[in-house]
């Protein structure tokens, strides 16, 4: 019996969620599966929130894109941030679990597609060194990381900088949220060369109202680049 035969023997593979048994590293049983809303079917192209109807053979966008004018050009979000997707998310983020930057950045890989050009560079969204010292990691920045190396495309992971701590996001109004994250990101000056001229993909782990998005693509085509596109693990997007 081989090495890798034998330690999975020893130590089967288990659902990422709820650590029933499966059949594959880094995956979901049948039931966490079916309770983790992946996004498919007709999207917006500007921030990748599920739409009604079938696919018209352009690209559409929802009611809040077409009221916000998006420094960005192009989104999409791997799933809905409620029910599993949302367990995911706040154990990758609050509770320690690392390991599931690899599988998240596969699913990033799947509804990133169309964004991702040859020379496209990939950045996340920054942490202030302040709540990265609490925190201990950037979620954003290990997404970026797995999702470069599974592309095969250039990664930054501090090409923008935050230059003030904001106040966390949660419980503000959509006008509280841009209101927050204003001029708080910039461009790395030492990495300015790095984005000059050429398509950048912008990593996070939730949108909302995409304020923080918004603050760091603006920072991105203020210091040069050609085009900014986003993607998410997770969209907070309206029901029904």
């Amino acid at each position: 019996m081989g090495m890798q035969a034998l330690v999975r023997l020893i130590y089967p593979p288990q659902c990422l969620s709820c650590e029933a048994l499966v059949t594959s590293d880094f995956g979901l049983c049948s039931r966490c599966w079916r309770e983790t809303p992946f996004i498919s079917g007709l999207i917006c192209d500007c921030c990748g929130a599920p739409l009604p109807g079938d696919d018209p053979g352009h690209s559409v966008q929802c009611d809040d894109c077409l009221v916000l004018a998006r420094p960005w050009s192009r989104g999409r979000a791997a799933m809905l941030y409620r029910d599993n997707a949302r367990r995911l998310v706040m154990a990758f983020k609050h509770g320690d679990r690392l390991d599931l930057a690899r599988p998240a950045a596969g699913w990033l890989r799947r509804v990133a597609a169309p964004l991702l050009a040859p020379d496209t560079l990939i950045a996340p969204v920054p942490l202030h060194w302040l709540r990265l010292i609490r925190r201990r990691y950037n979620q954003s920045a290990l997404l970026a990381e797995q999702l470069a190396r599974l592309t095969d495309l250039p990664h930054c992971p501090d090409l923008l900088i935050r230059r003030r701590n904001t106040r966390s996001q949660e419980g503000r109004d959509r006008e509280g949220r841009f209101a927050n994250v204003e001029d708080a990101i910039r461009a790395n000056p030492k990495r300015l060369w790095q984005m000059a001229g050429r398509p950048v993909l912008l990593v996070d782990d939730v949108m909302t109202s995409g304020a923080t998005l918004g603050a760091a693509a603006e920072a991105c085509l203020a210091a040069g680049a050609a085009r900014v596109d986003v993607v998410v693990l997770a969209r907070v997007a309206k029901e029904g």
